[in-house]
């Protein structure tokens, strides 16, 4: 693996958790993401199902997790079924864990081949009353496009077992997953530490007239050096009218004099992920006008992260937010401050310059599992990113950091990442 390490005592402690709040008498299985094909005998890149990583640590495709805490045999308490080396997967692909890495990774002390999964459920299964199940459960989206293993797994299972019940590992992992462990905010910081050197090399290398994607490059270069898995997600290189697209992420454009360009970027470091955005002028010096976009911003960053603490309900965070942002719009002449005193609250009038909400859960997902009906509590980690996006003067900004809520606060686990004008204009320029 490229990351070091992490304790297994951390895995060993998630399954704890875990089990503590399954039903009397149930198993759970947990299956690992498939490998998604391209076309002919390509591959995308493989990532692990985040909540079996999560209880066992395991990151190789074709894994199985049992959890049966009552079984009566202690051996048949916890089992990690994985795939098999032999010499043909030796030859074209390399060697797979053994069963002794895979026990030494995870602290589960029975280790079996994939091929004897059914056959070792059969035996426990008619003991269980009910079984905890994975699906890919998330807020903002839900894979009903695509059969997955874990839908393969439902369908075996209900037809396997027609008469059991049937629970949902998410509910337990949504609970569980937000509220982070010190060795999993480690994993974070260093995706973190990582981002920053990505954000300063770009900032070093941009120039009138180079394209996005070669900016782009320089993200990617500087993460695969650190050890990191792979960019969190397609990284946003957006100069000038792109930068007024939320989600513009082709970066074939050219960056030219005078523009400012949109910088949305994370690095997944061990699974765990950062998430920060800056922008930054094409020539290294901001205009005025730029200016006054990018401090209004900023000052909602700064006084936004502020409500960022225990206690705090999200929605609650973000109506604060929405009331940062209105203001400086008012002080930027792009809202009359009459007609937002006199506006329809269902349709506010700031919609129009900031469309998008500016905190949300991070770490083995971007946009990690949690309900935003939950208050903020101590250990779970945000991230803050106010914007203000002007398609008329072909100006977008935003700014983002990540946050770890501390018992009376938060630490900014991004501090390190310039974001200061003369700070910016200082490396461009140097």
């Amino acid at each position: 693996m490229r990351y070091n390490k992490i304790p297994n005592s951390l895995f060993v402690k998630n399954r704890a958790n875990f089990i503590a709040q399954m039903k009397p008498n149930t198993i759970a299985i947990l299956t690992s993401n498939d490998v998604k094909h391209t076309n002919a005998d390509d591959v995308m890149g493989f990532a692990q199902n985040n909540d079996l990583f999560y209880l066992s640590g395991i990151d190789q495709e074709e894994t199985i997790l049992i959890l049966y805490p009552d079984a009566f045999k202690k051996e048949n308490r916890e089992i990690l079924f994985v795939r098999e080396t032999n010499e043909h997967i030796k030859i074209w692909d390399g060697e797979k864990l053994t069963k002794e890495q895979v026990s030494e990774i995870s602290g589960i002390d029975r280790v079996e081949w994939n091929q004897d999964f059914e056959m070792t459920l059969q035996y426990m299964a008619f003991e269980a009353d009910g079984l905890y199940l994975g699906h890919n459960e998330h807020l903002k989206r839900v894979t009903i496009d695509q059969e997955t293993q874990q839908d393969r797994m439902i369908k075996w299972c209900k037809e396997k077992y027609p008469l059991h019940e049937f629970y949902r590992v998410a509910k337990i992992t949504r609970d569980l997953r937000p509220v982070k462990s010190d060795e999993e905010i480690v994993q974070i910081q260093k995706a973190a530490d990582i981002s920053v050197e990505s954000f300063i090399r770009v900032l070093k290398a941009c120039k009138p007239n180079i394209k996005e994607y070669e900016l782009e490059a320089e993200l990617t270069y500087n993460l695969i050096k650190y050890g990191a898995t792979r960019n969190s997600f397609k990284p946003i290189v957006a100069s000038g009218k792109n930068s007024c697209s939320l989600h513009y992420n082709t970066n074939d454009d050219t960056c030219n004099d005078g523009e400012l360009i949109l910088l949305d970027f994370g690095v997944c470091y061990a699974n765990y992920n950062s998430d920060t955005t800056r922008c930054l002028p094409v020539n290294g010096k901001f205009s005025e006008r730029q200016k006054e976009v990018y401090n209004a911003v900023l000052h909602c960053l700064k006084e936004g992260s502020k409500l960022l603490k225990p206690g705090i309900f999200p929605a609650d965070y973000e109506k604060e937010m929405a009331t940062l942002v209105e203001v400086e719009l008012i002080k930027l002449g792009l809202l009359d401050a009459n007609e937002v005193a006199n506006q329809n609250p269902e349709k506010p009038l700031y919609k129009k310059y900031f469309m998008h909400g500016t905190a949300h859960y991070m770490g083995l997902d971007v946009h990690d599992v949690g309900l935003y009906s939950r208050k903020m509590e101590k250990g779970m980690v945000f991230t803050c990113e106010p914007g203000i996006y002007i398609p008329e003067e072909e100006i977008g900004c935003r700014l983002e950091n990540d946050y770890l809520i501390t018992e009376d606060g938060n630490i900014n686990l991004t501090e390190k990442m310039p974001i200061e004008i003369n700070e910016i204009e200082a490396l461009m320029n140097n």
